[in-house]
């Protein structure tokens, strides 16, 4: 039987457990030029020592300007690969996984003066007008995102993941709200992310698996629904995506008819959709913060990983405090061992 605690293989790489410790940036890059320093080393290190099969790491942005802030993390240059290189050993050190999120902010560059998007509507009122992107300066992006994935190879992560969720650039020329062009980018809006997946693959190895993070509703009158959202992932698995991230929201400010439920796990049948109707893996995400709960998605095989995002930030020891809690025997720390019962 299937549980949190259950090992995980896809492709080349092998996980000891099922939890993911989700994207989350940290905005942190105090000298602004998008290198990881000891914060982004010392928080993610501490949640491999606390148990994590799977760790990603926030948003790292391919170009200066595709960045949320110009306090986030880059890979548009040489010069970042080798702090992310030390993260990337040292949480293999302690037994964990490690894979990094591939983005571009698009219109929520919110330090970019003007930012770029498919369309130039701006996401809210108080946020800057985008600059609709040329049709040659959309592939010059989909150059950037293949350079930033080989410097992420270079880096030695076991994993990719691309963000086409939460309103940020592949999302926005998914979405029929912000993106109205009428050059082949606006005639097909899988366009984008198809070639960015072929793009990044490129420069993997074949025994690395491509995660995409996808909103699997969106929350806002005129915008696309989960029936939507599983037609355009099985276009993201024909380009070569193995894994979807299920999440939902972020390309318009949520109105009353579409507000999401405050209730725990509100976005697990998302992602039990797409792993049904796509026959893709998927990791669930969203308010999985109850060991008890996320076990049972496990068990119930709504999803294959559970990503636990803000309950993670609150305790790096989520996981072991899980095992724990589900009574599973897990290898722990040694320095750690007074501290749990684990039968």
């Amino acid at each position: 039987m299937l549980d949190l605690f259950s090992s995980y293989q896809i492709k080349g790489l092998d996980l000891k457990n099922r939890v993911v410790m989700p994207p989350m940036c940290q905005y942190s890059v105090t000298k602004k030029d998008g290198i990881a320093n000891d914060w982004h080393h010392t928080h993610y290190i501490s949640r491999a020592i606390g148990g994590t099969g799977l760790i990603i790491v926030e948003m790292t942005d391919v170009e200066p300007d595709g960045r949320i802030s110009d306090y986030d993390l880059g890979l548009w240059s040489d010069e970042q690969i080798a702090p992310l290189a030390k993260i990337v050993e040292d949480v293999h050190h302690y037994g964990s996984k490690i894979g990094i999120q591939i983005a571009h902010a698009g219109r929520k560059a919110e330090d970019a003066n003007p930012p770029v998007a498919p369309s130039p509507i701006a996401f809210d009122e108080g946020w800057k007008t985008p600059r609709e992107l040329t049709t040659e300066e959309v592939k010059g992006m989909v150059e950037k995102f293949r350079l930033a994935a080989r410097r992420a190879v270079q880096a030695g992560f076991d994993t990719i993941e691309l963000h086409g969720a939460h309103g940020y650039l592949i999302h926005q020329f998914q979405s029929p709200i912000t993106n109205k062009r009428t050059d082949e980018y606006g005639q097909d809006r899988n366009k984008f992310a198809v070639e960015v997946i072929r793009a990044v693959k490129s420069e993997m190895p074949e025994s690395m698996p491509l995660i995409m993070r996808i909103s699997g509703t969106e929350f806002v009158e005129g915008g696309y629904r989960i029936e939507d959202s599983i037609e355009f992932s099985k276009a993201y698995k024909e380009a070569g995506v193995d894994m979807i991230h299920v999440s939902a929201g972020g390309e318009g400010q949520i109105t009353a008819a579409g507000r999401p439920g405050t209730h725990v796990a509100y976005q697990v049948p998302l992602a039990r959709a797409i792993k049904q109707n796509v026959d893709i893996p998927v990791i669930a995400v969203g308010r999985l913060d109850d060991a008890a709960l996320a076990n049972a998605v496990i068990g119930n095989e709504d999803a294959d990983l559970v990503a636990v995002g803000r309950a993670m930030l609150k305790n790096p020891y989520w996981t072991l405090n899980a095992a724990e809690q589900l009574r599973k025997e897990i290898e722990l720390p040694e320095q750690y061992k007074m501290g749990f019962r684990l039968k």
